[in-house]
């Protein structure tokens, strides 16, 4: 069997599927391109995407509701400096591309000498092969798929009488994107994504007074949905009940400054928010972010290293290439404590006079490009999970979080646990219920005295947004502890 190179074949499958169907080829792409570059800009690309996407979602012992949706479109966009001129269409014809390139040139004036040349001929990008092209949505019929979220709903009400109702869901998306730049390069990506959620409420009465809590975990990644198998399935459950019943018998929260103990995982979302946000470069060019114009100085504790990573294989945040067909990097953010680079796309890489970073990123075909995060964490240090709560005199010590929320100029944030607890002497008493925590996130990185060696990516849940767009992405850290961390309490 002969078989092509991976980059080969991802270029060809989105050809076959955007392109060739609607009559377009190199000709057209290259027509449309030298279009733009007939007036003076610095910069111009083509973004071909088609979308499948389908979900489904189940309630109350049944299947309630199920969706299936295609998309697809092209962006076409032109840079000039700082200026940017955009256009989209879900038209895949010549046609409506030319009409879209003659739009956006308009973004300077003709006449001009132009700046960037466009190619002659095309040349394929170098990619990453980081994930199998594979089309998630084939992976299940539709049968299975039901009968994966009733198994769901079956163990969680086995795991406790407590538990009084079962939520969960399904979703898997078929992404396949082309880009084409002025400068010739080719880029395709087949992007799979699956996800599987658990929700689930617990109830107890004490003293006629009845209380219901919730508790939620799910995971996915770039697979097909036969990631699914009883184990993960089983993983998942047990979380959500465990969360579910533990908040169950939690007491009030306490407040007050004090130190506070992250678990590993998921927590790293806090990482994402307060930090990673403030390093992607748009923030840094405008000088909005705290971090801007600190690279080489101290920004953490000694011990702190964070990395941006969209090259773990078959990870959520992961990229073959990013959304203009740069391949994806390991990039390393912060070192030992010291600010050593931001996360870059072209744009700003260029006004920047540094290298992109594989970090441009974007929603849809319909969304310009932006630094945005792939797989954002702390690498581990060397003291264990029981070392470091064992250290805890009075404290919280927070597993989970839901929602936050951070001012990228002042990099103050607000978050609030999930699942927490109350540490003393040691010892984890009991847990705790509507902790929130407040603070900054420069000043909460010089405040870790104590990194784990237990370092954990989470499962595959997380989206982030940012300026109406989201994407999705990935968290990671070990177990941290934090001095002198504000905590917003209900006790």
């Amino acid at each position: 069997m002969i078989t092509r190179e991976p980059t080969i074949e991802r270029l060809a499958i989105a050809q076959a599927l955007m392109l060739e169907p609607c009559g377009l080829g190199e000709a057209a792409i290259a027509r449309a391109l030298s279009t733009i570059g007939q007036h003076r800009v610095d910069d111009a690309d083509l973004y071909f995407q088609t979308t499948r996407h389908e979900g489904w979602a189940l309630e109350e012992g049944i299947v309630k509701s199920g969706s299936f949706s295609i998309d697809q479109g092209v962006g076409v966009r032109a840079v000039a400096g700082e200026k940017t001129a955009f256009a989209y269409s879900d038209d895949l014809t010549e046609a409506a591309l030319l009409d879209a390139a003659r739009t956006v040139r308009t973004i300077a004036a003709a006449g001009q000498s132009r700046r960037v040349k466009v190619a002659s001929k095309p040349r394929v990008a170098a990619s990453r092969v980081l994930y199998a092209p594979t089309d998630p949505i084939a992976s299940l019929d539709s049968t299975r798929k039901v009968a994966l979220l009733e198994k769901v709903e079956k163990l969680a009400r086995a795991k406790d009488p407590r538990v009084v109702q079962v939520m969960a869901g399904l979703a898997a998306e078929y992404d396949v994107v082309l880009v084409a730049r002025a400068d010739g390069t080719r880029a395709a990506d087949v992007r799979p994504l699956v996800r599987l959620s658990v929700t689930v409420i617990a109830e107890q009465s004490a003293g006629g007074v009845v209380r219901r809590e919730v508790g939620s975990a799910g995971g996915g990644g770039r697979f097909g949905l036969g990631y699914f198998d009883d184990a993960v399935i089983e993983s998942y459950v047990q979380q959500a009940v465990h969360a579910a019943l533990t908040n169950l018998d939690s007491r009030p929260a306490p407040a007050g400054e004090m130190t506070v103990v992250l678990g590993p995982g998921w927590p790293g979302v806090l990482l994402h928010e307060a930090v990673g946000h403030g390093l992607e470069g748009d923030f840094n060019r405008k000088g909005s972010s705290t971090f801007a114009g600190r690279i080489g100085q101290r920004v953490a504790a000694k011990g702190v290293t964070v990395l941006d990573d969209g090259t773990l294989p078959d990870r959520r945040g992961s990229l073959n290439i990013d959304d203009e067909g740069k391949a994806s990097q390991r990039n390393v953010l912060i070192e030992d404590g010291i600010l050593v680079g931001y996360m870059q796309d072209s744009m700003n890489a260029r006004l920047m006079g540094v290298k992109p970073t594989g970090n441009g990123r974007r929603e849809s075909y319909a969304h310009l490009p932006m630094p945005r995060m792939t797989n954002t964490y702390m690498l581990a240090g060397s003291k264990t999970k029981e070392e470091i709560i064992g250290s805890l005199k009075r404290g919280l010590y927070a597993t989970n979080f839901g929602g936050g929320q951070v001012d990228i100029t002042s990099g103050k944030f607000v978050f609030s646990a999930s699942e927490a607890y109350w540490v003393e002497n040691g010892r984890v008493l009991y847990p705790v219920k509507g902790a929130t925590l407040v603070g900054s996130g420069p000043d909460a990185m010089n405040r870790v005295s104590m990194i784990g060696n237990d370092l954990q990516l989470d499962t595959g849940v997380g989206v982030c947004g940012k300026e109406g767009q989201s994407v999705p992405v990935g968290v990671g850290q070990p177990t941290l502890r934090i001095e002198r961390l504000t905590v917003g309490g209900t006790a």
